[in-house]
């Protein structure tokens, strides 16, 4: 066993063994036969390239064994860095087969984060693209090589310019020195961690999520099951690839086991996307709420033939029930389907056959029967059915345990293994969730909390608000106030005439109570946003809690000054 990874209890095992959840085969083993099942069906489509089963298994197949003959082997960790690109897909299947963990790093992550990630894993490799932006990420890692010993392979997306640097398109069109019957005398334990995937906090490094072939396999398989993938449908993968939503949730992983294609984008703009969501006829999207909104109120939205859209999912934030119901008035063929999903596991979706006032309102149930799930108050106490409390989970694709972080895992999970996610939810009649926020997505305003998230859903629906995120801003009396940072619709921030007095009275007449109230307002043109592609809310309450620390200290220093 890899040390650091925890493992699930031999009864649970057991369990999951028996009602079939676990199939008890590597994950190369089972995209083989889904390669070898589909053959000459496109797979991947990427820009002009338009790539087959047969083709992406084969690339992935010779790329492994270029990776043996370096002498990379099984539970080796090498972080992955790389754009949405078929390299990436071909390495991804590649570490499969020879039974090597990919690190599923993001474009943004740099020096901070990898070294990080490289020391904890002790990485034996690192693939990068040439260049990010104005970035050399060869240089990067040239760095990192030379503090790292455990670090010996680099593998370059482009130009392979340092001495050891391997190019991974030279090493695909080179033949290996080593026989293909290599790849068939690998030994892999479907129990052992086949991925690892990255926490989504906003605080600090993330954490490493450990995802093993077993559990990975079926998080793909469960959550395409209620997101109607068919054979002839097309993924349009814009968010980063690494990303356990694009990449698993369904993702790529379920719409490959499906016969169906994959369409990769490098870009999020609506100029690049929209179209080719048009020529490829794509059916589902994956998206962040904040690229939903942006593609929306675009103009180019009804330049396109978008008719082929059936299924939206959106995940990472809550979605507001507006922003629902108006992308689904401007894609009539379209349903929203929100994802409340985490990288740690547990995946719940909005069913597509639930009423419309249930999609609207709530982020669905759990994918899997085992699925096990309590809703708790600050004791840990289970609470009454429509109360708020944060959601524990346990189950078949759902950790056990952080790797290599034992005090962590102290804190996150209970003693009888159910993963503190840190969101709060209340239980809908029907059964499904909604959302109220984040544990630490409140406003303490002098003892009453404030839920975030409720007071932007109102804001959402006036006129003039594009987006809104509401974060605490810190108050010498009361402890907490609430700062609305808002993007207006349809104006730049600093020509907007939206006030604070305009927004508070429009709440107000919603019924909202006083101390719900938003006390400051900032316009801006822009959120600051995570590796994740998530609203950087930590971000945003350190920018207003260093204005008003300024303000004060103006107001302090002219009272000093005064006669």
């Amino acid at each position: 066993m890899l040390e650091g990874f925890v493992p699930w209890p031999e009864e649970f095992k057991q369990r999951y063994y028996a009602r079939g959840y676990w199939e008890g085969r590597s994950m190369a083993a089972v995209f083989a036969e889904a390669c070898a099942r589909h053959g000459d069906r496109i797979a991947v489509v990427a820009g002009d390239e338009r790539i087959t089963y047969r083709q992406l298994d084969e690339r992935a197949t010779r790329l492994a064994l270029h990776l043996w003959q370096l002498g990379i082997r099984p539970l080796q960790t090498v972080v992955v860095q790389l754009p949405n690109v078929p390299e990436f897909l071909y390495l991804y299947f590649a570490l499969q087969k020879i039974g090597a963990i990919g690190l599923m790093a993001l474009p943004p992550h740099r020096y901070h984060e990898i070294s990080y990630f490289v020391q904890l894993t002790e990485a034996t490799g690192y693939a990068v693209p040439e260049r990010l932006g104005d970035d050399d990420l060869t240089a990067l890692a040239a760095r990192l090589q030379a503090e790292y010993p455990s670090l010996r392979h680099v593998l370059v997306h482009g130009r392979a310019r340092q001495p050891g640097h391997h190019s991974l398109q030279e090493l695909l069109h080179t033949e290996p020195g080593v026989p293909e019957a290599v790849l068939r005398e690998v030994t892999i334990d479907p129990e052992d961690p086949a991925v690892f995937l990255l926490s989504g906090g906003t605080t600090g490094i993330p954490k490493i999520i450990p995802r093993t072939h077993n559990d990975y396999v079926y998080n793909s398989r469960a959550a395409g099951a209620v997101n109607d993938i068919r054979p002839g449908d097309a993924l349009l993968v814009v968010l980063p690839i690494a990303h356990n939503f694009p990449l698993a949730s369904p993702g790529v992983q379920a719409f490959l086991l499906a016969g169906a294609r994959v369409v990769l984008s490098t870009s999020t703009r609506a100029a690049d996307a929209l179209p080719l969501i048009a020529r490829e006829r794509v059916t589902h999207l994956e998206l962040v709420p904040a690229l939903l909104v942006r593609w929306i109120n675009d103009p180019l939205l009804r330049e396109h033939d978008l008719s082929s859209v059936r299924i939206i999912n959106t995940g990472g934030q809550k979605l507001q029930e507006e922003v629902k119901r108006r992308t689904e008035a401007l894609l009539p063929h379209a349903k929203v389907q929100e994802v409340l999903g985490m990288a740690e596991g547990l995946l719940n979706f909005v069913r597509l056959d639930d009423p419309d006032e249930v999609r609207y309102t709530t982020v669905g149930r759990p994918v899997s029967p085992d699925d096990e799930i309590r809703i708790v108050d600050d004791d840990g106490a289970d609470v009454p059915p429509g109360e708020i409390g944060e959601l524990w989970t346990r189950g078949p694709y759902t950790l056990r345990g952080y790797f290599r972080a034992p005090e962590h895992n102290a804190r996150a999970f209970t003693p009888d293994g159910f993963y503190k996610t840190g969101d709060l939810v209340r239980l809908h009649p029907s059964g499904n969730l909604i959302v109220e926020g984040r544990k630490k997505d409140l406003i303490n305003r002098g003892g009453e909390k404030i839920s975030a998230e409720e007071v932007e859903n109102l804001i959402l629906q006036h006129e003039a608000v594009l987006n809104v995120a509401c974060v605490p801003m810190p108050d010498p009396v009361l402890g907490e106030r609430m700062c609305a940072y808002v993007i207006p619709r349809g104006a730049r921030a600093a020509e907007a005439t939206l006030t604070l007095e305009d927004l508070t009275r429009f709440l107000m007449e919603r019924g909202l109570a006083k101390f719900k109230l938003p006390e400051r307002l900032e316009l801006v043109d822009e959120f600051p946003m995570s590796a994740f592609g998530k609203v950087s809310k930590k971000d945003l309450a350190a920018r207003i809690a260093a204005q008003v620390a300024a303000e004060r200290a103006a107001v302090q220093g002219a009272q000093a000054s005064a006669p």
